[in-house]
């Protein structure tokens, strides 16, 4: 079979972080023959070569090239690609890894749309990742038509005979920015890129070390040097105009204008940041015209002309303001409906820990000049921020905590003025309703509900919460095809978040009561604390003292909207006598059914069936505790009636 997909690996010292990268890789879901594994060894001198090598005699789909090392990745991938077999290549770092189905996902959606380049969904351990660009699938993306820019990194899948047809190869040497250069002339010259966003490809993980390549300090002039070749890719590509602006726009905004804003910029040491922004201004008045920074947001467009003013000190005045300043999202309500999670609440931005305040009759005004001081830029920035209120926007992601993959969900949202004293000031509040399907999330885990809100200069993230304790809406475990979805307040911080596949004691079915519970001929019906959609079956499984019996039961949405009821024949030539525990499996079609007690137990004697209640777990430990002090205290009584000679 002909080669599909060629994954290549630059390897330098990874450690054991490598393992992850090959696990993904062999579980590939793609067929073995259809792709291959090129690892390239950059000179590494820890164990991995000679793990790699045991790794390629195991596994037919692995190759191995060792190389004195280079100095940085753009060697080592330019090896892959000679050594390639594929159709495709991928690129991969080798601390990171894929998701299982990402090979054949992003080579089967490249084919269908004839992509030269296709950019699968990524998710962020601890760095950044963009989040713009996979709201949505792109079949045909461009520069112009989606947020492309966004995404520098090589982590991408390429089609070969593209890369031969116009000779891009990776910068090699010592440097930085070898992939901005890379896949800048990639978007620019590719007949079509398609972007996948249904499905999280690749997991791109800041290690615990922190020794990630990206994450080093560097050189501020060798960086910007190396960030003009970007700069010339794209002047050489493209026309003077809107376009060339918005490309340029993403290296002031993201290599630039962020790095000198707020903490980012506060937590460095002085000497480092009068040099970085020596760099920075040196860049700003050399490469960008008027139109470059007019595009950029409010705050954005402030640090920008201070910057070009070459007003050091007055950039750190205006980072140390900035830095209060953070979103709150206050939940209003929960609850299920149909099976769905609606998720009320209410989002605006705080300074120094109070909401902000604008404008009540602001208007947008061009920001001709630099400011003339921090104060200036603070009240132009408030000015912009409400006369644009009417873009903003609050979204909804729901994020798993083990693998950062994330997912938007559907928001309705309003704007809303919030007169402040004397009418003078306002508060720019959204009011949004999101609705959530469990069963559009891939998997089992625990998901914190983000909320992410654009307002004027500022595009924020925070989870949903904290929820006061006494007014927090405490809806019931949800059986969503055959999954339990518990939402939850974390501890202590009281934040939402929901648990898919929740089990045990987290279904809250320890509020159910004997009185919950009626026995009727040879079936019972129990009221139980879950949410369904519509009648969904159940396993059930009785105990008693000798046996142990599994029968099948009928969870039907209450008649008054509140909780399930349960619905069961007991198998009654079996149930004749004895106590029965019960316990329930909401998932009958797991492989490995989990069942939860349930605290009541069927008593059966001479063809009547009562229903005894079961001492929770605290219970029974007081009861035991409590046995064993009267029995000890009446064994030593009977002991001191002895040797006291007493009868």
């Amino acid at each position: 079979m002909p080669v599909k997909v060629s994954v290549i690996v630059p390897v330098y010292n990874p450690g054991i972080y490598i393992e992850d990268c090959i696990s993904s890789l062999q579980r590939q879901s793609l067929p073995p023959d259809e792709y291959e594994v090129i690892f390239v060894d950059d000179g590494s001198t820890d164990e991995t070569p000679a793990r790699l090598d045991r790794l390629a005699a195991e596994d037919p789909r692995v190759k191995v090239i060792h190389q004195e090392n280079s100095g940085w990745s753009g060697k080592p991938r330019n090896v892959g690609i000679e050594a390639s077999r594929g159709e495709f290549v991928m690129f991969v770092d080798n601390d990171d890894y894929l998701g299982d189905e990402a090979l054949e996902r992003m080579y089967d959606y490249g084919v269908a749309n004839g992509a030269d380049v296709i950019v699968g969904k990524m998710a962020g351990k601890g760095r950044g990742v963009p989040v713009e660009l996979f709201r949505r699938n792109h079949p045909r993306a461009t520069v112009e038509n989606a947020p492309l820019i966004d995404s520098l990194t090589p982590h991408k899948m390429f089609r070969r005979a593209f890369l031969d047809r116009i000779g891009l190869r990776f910068p090699e040497g010592r440097r930085r920015l070898e992939d901005h250069v890379f896949i800048a002339e990639a978007y620019l010259r590719a007949e079509n890129v398609s972007v996948l966003s249904d499905y999280v490809c690749y997991y791109h993980l800041r290690r615990d070390d922190g020794s990630n390549a990206g994450f080093e300090r560097f050189d501020p002039v060798g960086y910007f040097k190396n960030l003009r070749e970007a700069l010339d890719v794209v002047e050489r590509y493209t026309e003077p105009g809107p376009v060339r602006d918005k490309l340029f726009r993403r290296w002031l905004r993201v290599e630039m204008v962020e790095r000198l804003r707020a903490r980012r910029l506060l937590k460095l040491p002085d000497d480092y940041r009068r040099e970085l922004f020596a760099e920075i201004h040196e860049v700003v008045v050399e490469r960008f015209g008027p139109g470059v920074a007019a595009g950029l947001q409010p705050t954005q467009q402030v640090v920008a002309a201070l910057t070009a003013a070459d007003r050091y000190d007055d950039v750190v005045s205006f980072a140390e303001w900035e830095a209060g300043v953070a979103p709150r999202a206050t939940p209003a309500d929960v609850e299920w409906r149909e099976g769905s999670l609606r998720i009320a609440f209410t989002a605006e931005y705080l300074s120094g820990g109070e909401p902000m305040t604008f404008p009540a009759d602001a208007g947008a005004t061009p920001l001709d000049d630099a400011p003339k001081d921090v104060s200036e830029a603070v009240a132009w920035v408030a000015s912009e921020t409400a006369a644009r209120f009417p873009q903003a926007t609050a979204d909804l992601l729901l994020r798993e905590r083990s693998s950062a993959a994330q997912y938007f969900q559907p928001v309705e949202f309003s704007r809303e003025t919030v007169p402040v004293g004397d009418g003078e000031k306002v508060r720019l509040v959204l009011r949004a309703t999101a609705t959530v399907d469990p069963a559009g999330l891939p998997g089992d885990g625990v998901w914190d509900a983000v909320v992410r809100v654009k307002l004027g200069g500022w595009t924020k993230e925070c989870q949903l919460g904290p929820a006061p304790r006494a007014s927090r809406p405490t809806p019931d475990v949800a059986v969503v095809d055959d999954r339990p979805v518990l939402p939850y307040w974390t501890e202590p911080h009281g934040n939402l978040s929901l648990e898919l596949g929740a089990r045990g004691k987290r279904l809250g079915l320890g509020r159910v009561r004997p009185a919950d519970v009626t026995v009727a001929g040879d079936g019972f019906r129990a009221r139980l604390p879950l949410h369904v959609p519509g009648d969904s079956e159940v396993r059930l499984r009785f105990v008693s003292a000798e046996r142990i019996l599994d029968a099948l039961g009928t969870l039907v949405p209450a008649p008054d909207g509140r909780g399930a009821v349960l619905v069961a024949d007991l198998p009654a030539r079996d149930v004749s006598r004895g106590v029965w525990r019960v316990a329930l499996c909401p998932t009958p079609g797991a492989d490995q059914p989990r069942f939860t007690g349930l605290p009541f137990a069927l008593r059966v004697t001479g063809g009547t069936v009562q229903v005894v209640p079961v001492p929770g777990p605290g219970v029974a430990l007081k009861l035991a505790k409590r046995a064993r002090r009267v029995l000890g205290a009446a064994r030593r009584k009977v002991i001191s009636r002895i040797r006291t000679g007493g009868q």
